[in-house]
């Protein structure tokens, strides 16, 4: 029921729109979508490209898997470099060091600069209470702001695409999902992740009741003790926000059981960004972030 209904919306979005791309960052929600929309359309190719916005912070393995699956499915690939803003003076670093929030002018841009009508996400509904109030079909406006107070009913599975020039939407395939229907679905369709998803050891201190990852964006403070720990990451972000969890499952079936049993959200327990308020995400999310 799931896939067929996310099945449907993929056909429906292309049927409607004429310059689609997918938001891709090689992370387990956007890998799931871009599978689907391979079932959607096979045996034909993919009919749209899919669309990166590199923050800089990224992990290598996942940019590693983003470029291979790239060129396994034969997609183009757009990137959107916050680097590329900071150095021209079109960004500044924050304080904090986290390069997330600073992702929404270039993806921004980015769908302006390809006149992008239809942006797919894998957000989903259960991982934020501002993801929860998003439509499947979500307008943004001449400023690819999103306004929650301000959207449209989707009854029977009718959805509304409609917008004038210089508006688009934000289309949500996999809304419904629970992070246990995405690893269910991922167990059943044998769909490649990076590793970073299973447990493997790894150089990380505490932070804010996270394990972060040594790196040279994420050097550890002068009091915090480096330790080696098996853990895994349930969320590939950036590596200056994104902490890792300690984990046995080191295939998918023990990420099944584990994620079973969890009372937390992937995001709220692993994502520094999304503590900075309650509002964190829907701030972020009215300004045109993903």
């Amino acid at each position: 029921m799931l896939e067929s209904e996310a099945i449907h919306i993929i056909r429906e979005v292309v049927a409607e729109f004429e310059r689609p791309v997918l938001l891709f960052s090689g992370g387990k929600d956007s890998v799931v979508v871009l599978h689907l929309a391979a079932k959607a359309f096979w045996p034909g190719r993919v009919p749209f490209p899919v669309l990166h916005v590199d923050t800089g912070h990224n992990f290598p393995e996942v940019l590693a898997f983003r470029d291979a699956t790239v060129e396994r499915l034969g997609l183009r690939l757009e990137v959107a470099s916050v680097q590329d803003y900071i150095d021209d003076g079109r960004l500044h670093e924050r304080a904090d060091g986290t390069r997330n929030p600073l992702q929404t002018q270039p993806l921004l841009d980015a769908i302006a600069a390809g006149r992008h009508d239809a942006v797919f996400g894998g957000a989903r509904r259960d991982e934020d209470k501002a993801r929860a109030k998003e439509r499947i079909i979500s307008l943004r406006d001449e400023f690819g702001q999103w306004d929650p107070r301000n959207q449209r009913p989707e009854l029977w599975s009718l959805y509304n695409g409609r917008h004038t020039p210089g508006q688009h939407v934000r289309a949500f395939p996999i809304s419904n999902w629970t992070e246990l229907d995405v690893w269910s679905y991922i167990e059943r369709e044998n769909i490649p992740l990076p590793g970073l998803y299973f447990a493997h050891e790894r150089e990380v201190y505490r932070r804010d009741g996270m394990w972060r990852a040594v790196g040279e964006v994420s050097p550890p403070r002068p009091n915090e003790t480096v330790e080696l720990r098996t853990v895994r990451y349930r969320t590939v972000g950036d590596m200056s926000c994104t902490g890792a969890v300690e984990s046995d499952a080191a295939d998918v079936a023990g990420v099944v059981r584990e994620v079973a049993q969890s009372t937390l959200t992937e995001r709220g327990a692993t994502r520094a960004d999304d503590r900075i308020s309650e509002a964190a995400m829907e701030d972020r999310k009215k300004d045109g972030y993903f």
